[in-house]
């Protein structure tokens, strides 16, 4: 495909924007041109700006201005809301983006819930490392601090590292990280008080807020440095690393202390059992499409049938016993859940047959790999012709094809072949790719909607993305409040934020960065990125001194004071974003 530039710097030197080699800016508050071709008075316009022009001018503006252009997914939303509506129909546009919005977050969440996370815990079972995560689990509260906050963490991730990847959205990723913190450690935390008055594991909550704490301490930093070099980059993830091994090492020393028992419950939570029952099998059918309905007889089943089975999303019989919201929610979740299940592999280490099913795993082979180059860059690898002549996806389509004939002759329906673990490999692969492309469209939508209220990119970080990101976090660990675990709900709360700032900035700074460009500059142009940080940091603060001092008895009262903490730290925000709140910026 030739050589080229390597980089986003040289991306954008290719456009004429950006000489190679130059320090890559990263914006952190409102979007800011990227250079290159004068639009008016020998000066590049702000995208921003569209507005304050005449609406017979906004098509004109948006194509002919080089900072309107969207880098990466597969829809052009500034050109459909300013170009392809006329501009009376600006709400209907808007309603329809705003339900993509919703629909987007639910890709996210169903990718990640029902496929990313499945094929993460086969690998770690195939790579020998199941029974210690299993007890892992059970004896910490952090319930995983590695393949798990992964695997939960993944639109989190994913959406700070498109967005890092645009000088344009960084204050996207920015506005997401600290506004998911404030969130989850103030409202989510509070609402498991409320729910459930507990006494909080002493030990790991210390060590949480503390590592927590020097996470945005650093980060605050890097942001009033205003640039990130390649050893700080790579310190985030270091830091990640000291701080799974210290997980791993205090986990240790408690289980040695305790005989190898299992942590005793606090005065208000009920014992855990030894053998805690899985929520729900996570296999093709993913639990909510009637394993508990099979024969308990085998039957010989053609492959049509097992093919038509394994592509139900939907259990009838549970159905019928659901109220009428989740039939709602069902309903629009299914259309993506039968396309996931076309593209991804799952393959479930806890079922007998390993979840194998011959016919759709030999579709798999062809539908994957396609995915895969068709999401890549967008399409742009998938659609490349080798040679001007054979596109790259024929390519992968005669091989695979071959591949899923030979794999299809090769085996039965009945017995999964040796080599089926590289199905999870390639389901991973897959649904990584789907949060991907969700989270670059994700981006883009935000990013335009922005433009449209003439919004900065923290504020909607802090708001829209962090609130879709944390509403499955906020959702699961209420219900586990709820169910009488408040200890581990609470513990989750400040131990699953770590992994997405070390790893969300690290890796996605480190991913934008060369061997001729190690450094990445972050200027936050907006007050709002101080106002965030500060009040993550003030909210950490407030819970490190009230926990010990109420002898780690959480109770109503907590929760009350931490949820009117967020609401005041919001109404801050908004007033601040608005200018209302004069802010001066270091």
């Amino acid at each position: 495909m030739g050589q080229g530039p390597t980089g986003l710097a040289g991306v954008l030197s290719l456009a004429g924007a950006l000489p190679a080699g130059t320090p890559l800016l990263l914006d952190v508050g409102h979007t800011l041109p990227p250079g290159g071709d004068a639009l008016s008075h020998g000066r590049a316009l702000d995208c921003w700006e569209v507005r304050k022009h005449n609406s017979s001018e906004w098509c004109h503006f948006i194509r002919s201005n080089p900072d309107c252009r969207l880098d990466g997914g597969f829809l052009d939303y500034l050109n459909g809301v300013f170009c392809v509506f006329p501009p009376r129909l600006l709400p209907l546009a808007v309603t329809l983006y705003a339900l993509w919005l919703l629909y987007l977050f639910i890709i996210l969440g169903v990718a990640a819930e029902k496929f990313f996370c499945p094929n993460l815990s086969a690998i770690s079972t195939n790579l020998k490392l199941s029974h210690n995560v299993a007890v892992f689990s059970l004896t910490s509260p952090l319930h995983g601090v590695t393949f798990l906050a992964f695997g939960n963490g993944a639109p989190d991730v994913f959406s700070a590292v498109v967005a890092f990847s645009d000088p344009r959205t960084a204050g996207l990723a920015i506005g997401a990280i600290f506004g998911a913190g404030v969130f989850v450690t103030t409202v989510v935390a509070g609402g498991i008080a409320l729910l459930k008055p507990f006494m909080a594991a002493s030990r790991p909550f210390l060590r949480d807020v503390i590592f927590y704490m020097v996470a945005v301490f650093i980060t605050f930093v890097v942001l009033y440095l205003g640039r990130i070099r390649l050893g700080e980059a790579l310190g985030y993830l270091g830091l990640y690393v000291f701080y799974v091994l210290t997980v791993v090492l205090c986990t240790w020393i408690h289980r040695r202390q305790r005989g190898d028992g299992l942590t005793p419950p606090g005065p208000w939570e009920p014992e855990m059992p030894p053998d805690v029952e899985e929520p729900e099998s996570s296999s093709t059918n993913s639990g909510d499409y009637g394993d508990e309905y099979r024969p308990l007889l085998p039957s010989q089943e053609s492959s049509l049938r097992i093919l038509t089975t394994a592509l139900s999303p939907l259990d009838y019989r549970k159905w019928r016993r659901k109220p009428w919201y989740w039939r709602l929610f069902k309903a629009f979740r299914v259309p993506v859940e039968l396309v996931l299940l076309l593209t991804v592999p799952i393959v479930d280490p806890d079922k007998e047959d390993l979840n194998w099913r011959r016919p759709l795993n030999c579709l798999h082979i062809l539908t994957s790999p396609l995915l895969c180059v068709l999401t890549l860059k967008s399409g742009a690898y998938g659609l490349y012709q080798i040679q001007g002549i054979f596109p790259v996806w024929g390519l992968v389509t005669l091989v695979a094809s071959a591949l899923a004939l030979i794999i299809f002759i090769t085996t039965s329906n009945e017995e999964p072949p040796k080599y089926h673990c590289v199905f999870a490999f390639l389901g991973f692969l897959a649904s990584a790719m789907w949060i991907n492309a969700a989270a670059t469209e994700l981006v883009n939508i935000l990013r335009t909607l922005g433009i449209i209220f003439q919004l900065s990119n923290t504020v909607l970080g802090l708001t829209l993305l962090a609130w879709g990101n944390s509403i499955g976090d906020t959702f699961s660990d209420l219900t586990m409040a709820r169910q009488g675990y408040p200890r581990m709900a609470f513990s989750a709360c400040f131990g699953g934020i770590i992994f997405n700032i070390l790893v969300g900035v690290g890796l996605g700074c480190l991913l934008q960065m060369t061997s001729s460009q190690p450094l990445v500059k972050l200027e936050p142009d907006s007050p709002l990125v101080w106002v965030l940080a500060g009040a993550l940091g003030l909210s950490l603060v407030f819970s490190l001194v009230t926990v010990p001092a109420q002898c780690f008895q959480l109770g109503k009262a907590y929760g009350c004071c931490l949820i009117a903490y967020y609401l005041l730290f919001l109404c801050v925000a908004l007033l601040t974003e608005f200018r209302v709140i004069p802010f001066p910026t270091p």
